[in-house]
């Protein structure tokens, strides 16, 4: 039933429902006219906010708003849009999972980013370390290829003395080698010094095919009759003589000269051990040294051991002498034994 009250015999609760219901009404029809012409798209209900009361300003008649408000259902223009208090709209949240995936995406974005960083800058500084070693190698290099150049132009200028030619006999004792049970005995090169290795190969180790010529006073013959010792002497004391007997030092000398000092040599332990007792023979005992037309008869003085490179016992003793040399001690070989005797007869 339709309620025929007058505007100022309703209530303030009555008048706020018909204003509003009024309101919504005016509000659908201007809806459904903006949907026919296609201005307008279906809003959800659910976002749709009824519009809020008139508002009563100070001083303002509160009849008169009433009647404002009949006059007014659709509430266009009824409130100051300075005073009114516009109905609040939703805003949008993000959705917190969403961003929260993003940020820690970002953190793993940033942390591998650090790491490239981190890897680039210990790149650059390995490259540099590497680029000043290799400088440094290159220096090197270039200073020992200019120093061997130097030394190979070195040796082709000529000297203005004659240089006197430089044989190993004179720096280290014949006889040296390294013995291994076994295994075939080998030169014991640590003997000589390192900067006269370069003449081994020539002086040592190739064979001699032109030995000196035999001559009337050349030594042919070793007999020492304590020790059982009966062998032909080869000239030469190299690698190559030694592995045939007994070989001489080419000093010079020979059994007949008034002085001068014959020196024989031969291994302990190998090719023989032709010398292996060599440290039986005592003083008083003789030995003999035979050549073409002659037999020498030598008497054993004393006996010392000495280190390889003590070549002062090669030297003349100013009388006709001889001494005997091997290695020492048996299968150890890191000194010699010799045997010092004068000629006798």
């Amino acid at each position: 039933m339709r309620d025929k009250r007058r505007v100022d015999e309703l209530s303030i609760e009555e008048l706020e429902q018909v204003l509003a219901m009024r309101k919504r009404e005016e509000r659908q029809k201007r809806l459904e006219r903006l949907k026919r012409s296609g201005r307008v798209i279906e809003p959800d209900p659910a976002t749709v906010l009824s519009p809020p009361p008139p508002a009563v300003l100070p001083g303002q008649d509160f009849e008169a708003v009433i009647v404002q408000a009949a006059q007014n259902p659709a509430g266009v223009g009824f409130v100051d849009e300075a005073t009114s208090v516009s109905p609040q709209r939703p805003e949008p949240v993000a959705p917190a999972p969403r961003r929260a995936k993003n940020r820690g995406g970002r953190r793993v974005t940033n942390a591998l980013l650090t790491l490239v960083e981190i890897a680039a800058v210990v790149g650059l500084v390995f490259l540099a370390f590497q680029f000043f070693e290799g400088i440094t190698i290159l220096e090197q290099n270039s200073a020992e290829a200019q120093l061997a150049a130097e030394e190979a132009r070195s040796r082709t200028i000529p000297t203005l003395e004659p240089t006197p030619i430089l044989t190993l006999n004179r720096i280290v004792l014949p006889g040296g080698h390294k013995w291994v049970e076994g295994q075939t005995p080998t030169l014991n090169v640590d003997e000589i010094p390192e900067n006269l290795r370069f003449a081994v190969a020539d002086q040592i180790l190739r064979p001699v095919i032109n030995r000196p010529p035999l001559t009337d006073q050349t030594p042919l013959r070793l007999v020492i009759p304590k020790i059982n010792v009966d062998q032909a002497i080869v000239q030469g004391s190299d690698w190559e003589a030694l592995k045939q007997g007994v070989g001489q030092i080419l000093n010079g000398y020979t059994p007949a000269d008034a002085d001068g000092k014959v020196a024989l040599s031969a291994h302990n332990d190998i090719y023989g051990e032709l010398f292996k007792h060599l440290d039986q023979l005592a003083p008083g005992d003789q030995y003999q040294i035979q050549t073409r037309t002659q037999v020498y008869l030598y008497t054993v003085t004393h006996t010392e051991v000495v280190s390889p490179t003590d070549v002062h016992v090669l030297d003349s003793d100013g009388k006709a002498t001889s001494i005997l040399i091997s290695c020492y001690p048996y299968r150890v070989n890191t000194q010699r034994i010799v045997v010092f005797a004068e000629r006798t007869g």
